[in-house]
């Protein structure tokens, strides 16, 4: 009999519990849990924050003599594409006129109904000759949002828009200051009458600095004013700033602090944010993205990436990255900033083959943000302001063709766009557009099947959604010599989970439906789960400021895979997607070292009774065989790795064949310990050795190990931490690292 139940965990959180899985999944649970730190509010406010502007934005340019300003209807359906028509030789080709275009949405013509001629100059503005009035005249006051175009008319005529949005959360201080550097010399030498620029800040949020103006003034002292040296550290791990910061409203907020650090997927939502403030723009928009790289955890959201890119599209934005780290040439043994490496491998070129891949692997999501969009990356140079010359180029003349789609619906479907010119004119030249885009979708016109018919399309659509941040963790566990219990763990943010109150309680229903596939893109598990939440008052209130976590299992064999997660809830219809790849290791194979299952890192366990008895109470089997199952409590992983000083860290993890005990064959002699290690590579803990010599029951060939370290001593931080495991008998070893933060 399939059951749900809400059991309350005293001072630790809500227990959640799901039906009985699908075949192929098990074990599933939500769990709501503590809370946070806040973080900092966002400082920039939501496109919906932003109120149009009294007067005409700083840049905005009246419509020529005789000439008819461009209007918009209100209408959702209204699609705009920028064209760039170029001939053989790479030059604009100028002076087409309405009648010489044709546009198709899915193969059917639609009437163009907005048509302009964006005529953009290339030529530097020199700068003004300073009078005694303007040396004694206060600066400008920067306007510190992104103001929207006032409805019903094109805002920009004839102006090149471009965000300058710097990254400090990625740069050191060399490349903050080669960044604002190459922004002032092109101030100074190179803007043009037409160019509009914005300056976005991004340390852990993104801050508007000042909203598209032509004030060189302005410009060059917003960017002369900014924070060096801000965000090179604590930043670039997680906002721990004020707690008594207004809630934005942004997905990255008050509790969800933990979801920003070793998460890459703020810095994409961060992009996503700027494409919907321009999305009500609909002249092309250029983001300049001055950085240093976006660097991998090792389980990125494919997902947020994609959706980012999908964002961008419908804003007709392109991003234009900049590499501000310049021409790199670090030398294999080390520089005066880091230590001299150590062994043969300075002498056989393997260290600067690591030092080269890691660039690489920091560049290749710049790289997908660029080409995806029609931009370029620009790297490997230390003249940056080369690179914003090159965004001035691409940025130039072009036509601006509006559309009202003859297709209403707001099934949220891909709809491929074609743009044509007839007859001739074009000469063997080439077209740049958009190709196409995502409709809207409508969740409150949605009945009960176009709601699951969404969450099951979700799974293999194109176009994701991210409106619910999540953090995903997969592990592996052998369980026989072919087979692998693989557990998955996801984490969502209490505060974007919507409740209603009904009968005095808050209720909210999750939706979680998830996909794996092999290598051949074949269909290995999956699981689907619908479940419901009642909280009264005060459980309610401390949901929303932690957070749920959903665990499913699923069982595998070795090879390379393909996850696929989708949750939605279901009173505002917000969903939220997590793409990854993912190996599961074949273990049966003789090697040097010591073979280890993942390394769980926890902060709380639950009674069986309550975290999974009420699913899986007629498989007692099935549950004892569960590798996160330590006597009668459930190890909840914590996927975000942050942990306070309040907390025990709990470290569970199996050994597998290790050699036999000579004076007792049912025995093992594995020693572990465990070591932290701060920022600066000092050790700053550790514990151990501890002896692991019973073998698991239902696992075969398995040592289990757990130990717990009360955290409340160590200093508040980042850690790498060594886990190092030998076999005494067997003479292998093994000492696996991981990253955690204590707040």
């Amino acid at each position: 009999m399939r059951t749900t139940s809400l059991i309350i965990v005293a001072a630790i959180g809500l227990v959640l519990m799901a039906p009985a899985p699908s075949q192929q999944g098990r074990a599933q649970q939500a769990t709501p849990l503590p809370a946070g730190e806040p973080a900092a509010p966002t400082v920039a406010p939501p496109p919906a924050a932003a109120a149009p502007s009294a007067r005409p934005a700083t840049g905005a340019a009246a419509p020529k003599g005789g000439e008819e300003v461009a209007h918009f209807k209100s209408n959702t359906q209204l699609v705009i594409v920028d064209v760039t028509a170029t001939d053989k030789a790479g030059n604009s080709i100028n002076g087409l006129k309405k009648d010489d275009f044709t546009v198709l949405e899915d193969g059917k013509k639609q009437d163009i109904s907005i048509f302009e001629y964006q005529e953009i100059t290339m030529e530097p503005e020199p700068p003004e000759e300073i009078k005694l009035a303007d040396e004694l005249k206060l600066p400008e006051k920067p306007k510190t949002e992104i103001t929207s175009p006032t409805p019903g008319q094109l805002h920009f005529r004839d102006k090149r828009l471009m965000v300058f949005y710097l990254d400090f959360s990625s740069m050191q201080i060399p490349e903050q200051l080669r960044a604002q550097d190459a922004a002032l010399d092109y101030l100074q030498k190179f803007i043009t009458k037409d160019d509009l620029v914005a300056i976005v800040l991004y340390t852990s949020t993104p801050s508007v600095l000042t909203d598209f103006t032509d004030d060189r003034d302005l410009l060059t002292t917003t960017i002369r004013q900014l924070p060096i040296g801000e965000a090179t550290d604590l930043a670039g791990l997680a906002d721990t700033g004020d707690t008594n910061g207004a809630d934005t409203g942004a997905a990255f907020v008050a509790d969800e602090t933990e979801f920003n650090i070793y998460n890459t997927d703020q810095k994409l939502y961060a992009i996503g944010t700027i494409a919907k403030m321009l999305k009500s723009f609909p002249e092309k928009k250029a983001l300049v993205y001055f950085s240093s790289g976006i660097s991998g955890t090792g389980m990125e959201n494919e997902a947020q990436l994609e959706a980012t890119v999908n964002l961008a599209e419908k804003a007709n934005m392109v991003i234009y990255p900049i590499d501000a780290r310049g021409l790199m040439a670090d030398p294999p043994g080390g520089n005066a900033s880091t230590a001299a490496s150590r062994g043969t491998g300075v002498y056989n070129g393997a260290v600067y083959n690591s030092q080269r891949s890691g660039i690489n692997a920091s560049q290749d999501t710049l790289n997908s943000l660029a080409v995806d969009t029609g931009g370029k990356m620009f790297v490997d140079s230390n003249n940056i302001a080369l690179g914003i010359q090159n965004v001035q180029k691409a940025m130039s003349s072009y036509y601006l063709l509006g559309y009202y789609s003859s297709n209403d619906k707001e099934d949220g479907k891909y709809r491929k766009i074609t743009v044509k010119i007839n007859g001739n004119k074009l000469n063997g030249g080439k077209l740049e557009y958009r190709q196409g885009y995502y409709a809207d979708k409508n969740w409150q016109k949605m009945n009960g099947e176009d709601k699951e018919y969404q969450l099951t399309q979700a799974l293999s659509a194109g176009d994701p959604v991210t409106d619910i941040p999540l953090v995903l963790q997969i592990d592996y566990f052998r369980i026989s010599p072919t087979a692998y219990y693989v557990p998955v763990s996801i984490r969502v943010p209490g505060s974007v989970v919507a409740t209603a109150q009904k009968g005095g309680a808050a209720e909210s229903v999750l939706d979680f439906a998830g996909q794996v596939q092999d290598d051949t893109h074949a269909a290995v598990g999956s699981v689907r789960d619908n479940i419901k939440v009642k909280l009264d008052g005060a459980n309610a209130e401390r949901a929303t400021k932690g957070t749920y976590q959903y665990d499913a299992g699923f069982t595998l064999q070795p090879g390379a895979y393909h996850l696929k997660f989708v949750v939605r809830e279901n009173i505002s219809g917000k969903m939220g997607t997590f793409e990854a790849k993912f190996a599961v290791p074949d273990l049966t194979a003789d090697t040097s070292g010591l073979k280890l299952s993942s390394i769980i890192l926890s902060n709380q366990r639950n009674a069986v009774t309550s975290a999974v008895g009420t699913a899986e109470r007629a498989s007692r089997q099935t549950l004892a065989a569960n590798p996160l199952v330590v006597g009668n409590e459930k190890v909840i992983p914590n996927v975000t790795k942050v942990f306070r000083r309040s907390q025990t860290l709990y470290v569970n993890f199996d050994v597998y064949d290790a050699l036999p005990d000579p004076t007792d064959t049912k025995s093992r002699r594995v020693k572990v310990s465990m070591s932290l290690f701060n920022r600066s590579g000092v050790r700053a803990f550790e514990v151990g050795p501890i002896d692991a010599t019973q073998l698991a029951s239902t696992r075969p060939e398995a040592v289990p190990v757990q130990f717990q370290i009360p955290l409340k001593d160590i200093p508040v931080g980042e850690y790498t931490t060594q886990i190092t495991a030998v076999d005494e008998v067997g003479r292998k070893f093994a000492f696996p690292r991981a990253r955690l933060v204590i707040r």
